[in-house]
């Protein structure tokens, strides 16, 4: 490659605009454009009509100058919004947070990420009292839980403007040994939903708690059982099918979950 360049370099003096490329057409452009060329020598050593489009590198007829006329951009994007609230109250529901392009990818840079992100959540009404107190009776609620594989869809970055930047890693895992649970777990079939069948009595179950079902002010998830004192008999429902439900006890509270996939899950 560097004998080919010096032979250019050499022939632009003795043959003025035999090296025409994309630089002095002016042309980059997007995918297949077969009116995006110019005369000069092609990256194969030959001269007459090369290519300044996209799908040049692929074809192998781009002009000698157009990875320097033309360099690859990647998509650039800015920082994402706050979490939006859930969808709607007292029943398990979505929050969204969206962020937008700055720059749009180019010559076959980097394409964008994802530009929204959906997670799960569960928010409780509260009522003020006339004695000023505000009251919401979360304990009275079971705990809503789905998959850990759909934690790959949520990271630990904040929930809502109220989380800084040092509680990223401020999740918490709970054990608990499930007592019982409904027959319609084990009918589950459904892609997103079949992991139902694999809930049993008296297994051992992993919990993990994270933003954005982590409270920013009590960093507690709904139905993490932690004040029960391990004989007390909790709930859990399962998202995607309210009739998959059960009971379990509290095991322990650890900093990781540690749990065989099939019996490792995540508050909602």
């Amino acid at each position: 490659m560097r004998t080919l360049w010096m032979a250019l370099c050499a022939l632009a003096h003795l043959w003025p605009g035999a090296l025409a490329g994309c630089a002095e057409a002016g042309r980059c452009c997007p995918g297949r454009d077969p009116a995006c060329f110019a005369r000069g020598w092609r990256l194969d050593r030959v001269y007459g009509t090369c290519f300044c489009d996209q799908a040049c590198r692929l074809t192998g007829d781009c002009c000698f100058d157009y990875a320097r006329a033309c360099p690859a951009r990647p998509c650039f994007v800015g920082e994402w919004s706050p979490w939006s609230g859930c969808a709607d109250q007292c029943k398990p529901t979505i929050r969204v947070r969206r962020r937008s392009v700055r720059q749009e990818p180019q010559n076959g840079g980097a394409p964008c990420p994802p530009l929204e992100e959906r997670a799960g959540c569960l928010e409780y009404a509260t009522r003020q009292g006339d004695d000023g107190m505000v009251a919401a009776l979360v304990t009275s609620f079971p705990a809503f839980i789905t998959t850990s594989a759909f934690n790959k869809e949520r990271t630990r970055q904040a929930a809502s403007p109220q989380w800084s930047t040092h509680t990223e890693d401020a999740g918490y895992c709970m054990e608990f040994k499930t007592e019982s649970l409904t027959p319609h777990c084990a009918l589950e079939n459904r892609p997103l939903t079949r992991w139902m069948q694999y809930l049993r009595e008296g297994y051992t179950v992993c919990v993990d708690c994270q933003p954005p079902a982590m409270n920013s002010v009590s960093l507690r998830c709904s139905g993490d059982g932690l004040d029960s004192d391990g004989n007390q008999t909790l709930h859990w429902q399962a998202i995607g099918n309210p009739r998959c439900q059960g009971t379990w006890k509290k095991v322990r509270r650890v900093d990781h979950c540690s749990c065989p996939a099939v019996h490792s899950f995540i508050f909602i």
